[in-house]
């Protein structure tokens, strides 16, 4: 009888020791760089295929997407459209590529991409098929196509200038 008192006893210990270690463990808050707005945290976006975004707008809708992509060009495509705006002042929007063509360059143009003027003058020097990736929200599904504000961009790669001229 008493091995089971002790028992029970080094039970109830532990749990409780348990129950403090995690109650006053520090809570980890991943650190947001409060000089670069563009970043995000990453662990609240699904990474996503963008044909699987275009098919399925309404399940995307007001979700933040990760997606990587060749970049097609910079564009005024969308911008101003009263059900979507989005001030041509304020922002650009640019095209990627389809990623299920393959032998020619076609813009995936039912996705609509915001971003801040300011941001995308950092980018001016993009080429076509540059690889880049991107973090931002759906915000609409007007005209039944897909439209992202983006939070997050870099270039994954790029093409050597001799390169991308010949295209």
């Amino acid at each position: 009888m008493n091995k089971l008192k002790i028992l029970l006893l080094i039970a109830a210990i532990t749990t409780g020791l348990n129950v403090y270690a995690v109650t006053q463990a520090p809570v980890h808050k991943p650190s947001i760089n409060l000089e670069n707005p563009m970043q995000i945290q990453t662990r609240n976006c699904i990474v996503v295929n963008p044909l699987d975004v275009v098919a399925k707008p309404d399940f995307y809708q007001n979700k933040y997407v990760k997606i990587k992509a060749k970049f097609d060009k910079f564009s005024t495509l969308g911008l101003d459209y009263k059900p979507a705006f989005r001030s041509s002042e304020d922002y650009i929007s640019f095209l990627i590529q389809r990623p299920d063509v393959t032998d020619h360059n076609i813009p995936l143009s039912e996705m609509k991409i915001f971003m801040k003027r300011t941001e995308a003058e950092k980018y001016i020097d993009l080429n076509s098929g540059d690889e880049i990736e991107f973090i931002g929200k759906v915000f609409s599904k007007a005209l039944g196509d897909v439209w992202i504000d983006v939070d997050n961009f870099k270039v994954l790669s790029s093409k050597p200038k001799a390169e991308a001229d010949k295209k």
